[in-house]
């Protein structure tokens, strides 16, 4: 599944390690995600939604809105 948060990060200016630690994971354990190899858990979910201002939905590529839901 292609998810959005490998263009967010970016468009961001972070680096993975930095986002890793954010979620209190390994880089690698973070690089698994975007590169699709591991399924990420909800609550990895969540906290990305929340900290890029974002939904879940949008993360999933299940909306083209950026904005949460209100």
């Amino acid at each position: 599944m292609r998810l959005r948060i490998r263009d967010l990060r970016e468009d961001a200016d972070f680096n993975q390690t930095q986002i890793a630690q954010y979620l209190g994971l390994s880089q690698t354990g973070y690089s698994k995600y975007e590169t699709d190899e591991n399924d990420i858990p909800t609550e990895v979910l969540i906290k990305l939604a929340s900290f890029y201002q974002t939904s879940v939905d949008y993360l999933l590529v299940l909306t083209e809105q950026k904005e949460p839901y209100r």
